[in-house]
């Protein structure tokens, strides 16, 4: 049974670092959980916790090198205290042949671990306790299983329904460190959100590299707009959301069951990464920009009041100034209400590492900057829209840059801040959206009970 601070004030504590995706976020939960199992109460005080896990990405150079950075600045804490134990974590280990190059620059880490033996961290936590330095990673995947969380008593909560990716895009590294594609048994993860709802959660993500192939490999035949169907059902939740969906698994089903469903939200995350044909099969993206466009058009004839994310990579190798603008042109057509966008990074081991062509950093640069601009104007544009209109918003407690003001999000994922009373947390409430700005809404409560309204 995990240690609590009232039981044992002396209890040894654990800082845990996240980077990188919901995934990561979702792993590092896990091995929180592991720790606390282990006697360890959770703590967001890195300079005095006994166990800092540091969860970790690899998708882009730009974070490897911040990670790199992060451990480094950790072995002063572990010359001023010897006990500390230091556990690096996730996909940075796992990709093939990276573990001896870390080791030999950061000899202060006492675990190494990646991906695929996420439940095996507190029994190698109790061998580096007993033992000294332990260093595994597991290269095949073990399953599919639930794995324990930190607290279940959160507002909203990731949920893992997959793992893996088989699409090989050609600039990704996620299939060499998260495996093959395998779905959870549709049950499993059934009962693990009704667990979390009678634990007083109201919202969920349903994670997965690709959600829309969930399923493919289940018998009997079983998708994941089924999947959607049955989890809009479960009494007692609010909201059901997920991330990320390929474009090109986006089937009239899935748009069809999200458009009908009761607590699917109305918000998708549709990632194109780059508006010009010739780029998009550079990428081995296995659809075309007339495609992409098709599906955004099927979606908002169907979900007219939509909120559509995406993600874009410039600088691609080979990317022209003309398929740069076709990038920009797919802005100005699908009007999305934000986009992560990033440099292209050299991943070793992709193809597209090796191609030729690639694009100095200062043009790069250069592009990100005007493509940055665009959709700001675009996503700026989109909520001043929302301005005088009323909707419904999930109230997630103080904002954190404004603790006198509550924040919450519509259903399309959009940012509220309003006043109101700290007791209208947890709360489905009206909220007239007063002010926009490019990235957050200013609201005011209209209805404070939107479940006694109806």
């Amino acid at each position: 049974m995990p240690v609590s601070i009232n039981q044992n004030a002396q209890a040894k504590k654990v800082a845990t670092i996240v980077f990188g995706c919901q995934m990561s976020e979702r792993d590092a939960e896990t091995l929180t959980a592991l720790s606390t199992g282990s006697g360890y109460v959770p703590t967001d005080e890195v300079q005095n916790a006994d166990l800092i896990i540091v969860n970790t990405c690899c998708v882009r150079e730009s974070a490897e090198n911040k990670i790199l950075g992060k451990i480094g600045e950790l072995k002063r804490l572990k010359e001023n205290n010897p006990n500390l134990k230091i556990a690096v974590c996730g996909c940075m280990v796992q990709q093939p042949g990276a573990l001896v190059k870390l080791q030999k620059r950061a000899p202060h880490v006492d675990i190494w671990t990646g991906t695929h033996n996420l439940q095996n961290f507190a029994t190698l936590l109790k061998e580096t306790e007993t033992k000294g330095k332990v260093a595994e990673v597991i290269k095949e995947h073990t399953g599919v299983s639930e794995t324990p969380r930190r607290d279940k008593r959160k507002l909203r909560a990731y949920v893992n329904i997959m793992y893996g990716c088989n699409n090989f895009c050609s600039y990704c590294i996620v299939p060499h460190v998260r495996g093959r594609e395998r779905s959870r048994p549709p049950a499993e993860i059934i009962t693990e959100i009704q667990d979390l709802v009678s634990c007083g959660c109201r919202e969920v993500t349903l994670l997965g590299q690709n959600v829309n192939s969930y399923g493919k490999e289940l018998t009997p035949a079983y998708d994941f707009a089924d999947l959607l169907q049955e989890v809009d059902q479960i009494p007692g939740l609010y909201r059901v959301r997920f991330i990320t969906s390929h474009p090109k698994d986006l089937s009239d089903k899935l748009i069809e069951t999200i458009a009908h469903g009761k607590h699917l939200c109305e918000h998708i995350h549709l990632p194109i990464q780059a508006g010009s044909n010739s780029i998009l099969r550079s990428m081995n993206r296995q659809y075309t920009r007339e495609y992409y466009l098709s599906r955004v058009a099927h979606i908002r004839e169907l979900i007219p009041n939509v909120s559509l994310t995406t993600d874009f990579i410039v600088g691609f190798p080979g990317e022209s100034e003309e398929d740069f603008a076709q990038t920009l042109d797919v802005v100005l057509q699908v009007q999305y209400s934000q986009a992560f966008t990033f440099l292209y990074s050299k991943r070793s081991g992709t193809p597209a590492a090796v191609m030729p062509n690639q694009i100095a950093l200062d043009v790069k640069k250069k592009r990100l900057q005007e493509l940055m601009n665009l959709q700001t104007q675009a996503s700026l544009e989109w909520r001043e829209r929302m301005v005088g209109k009323t909707y419904e918003v999930l109230v997630e407690g103080s904002s954190k840059t404004n603790p006198e003001r509550l924040t919450g999000r519509t259903r399309g994922n959009e940012l509220v801040v309003f006043n109101g009373d700290s007791e209208l947390s947890g709360q489905l409430i009206n909220v007239q959206i007063v002010e926009a700005g490019s990235w957050t809404l200013v609201g005011e409560v209209v209805y404070r009970n939107k479940l006694e309204q109806e």
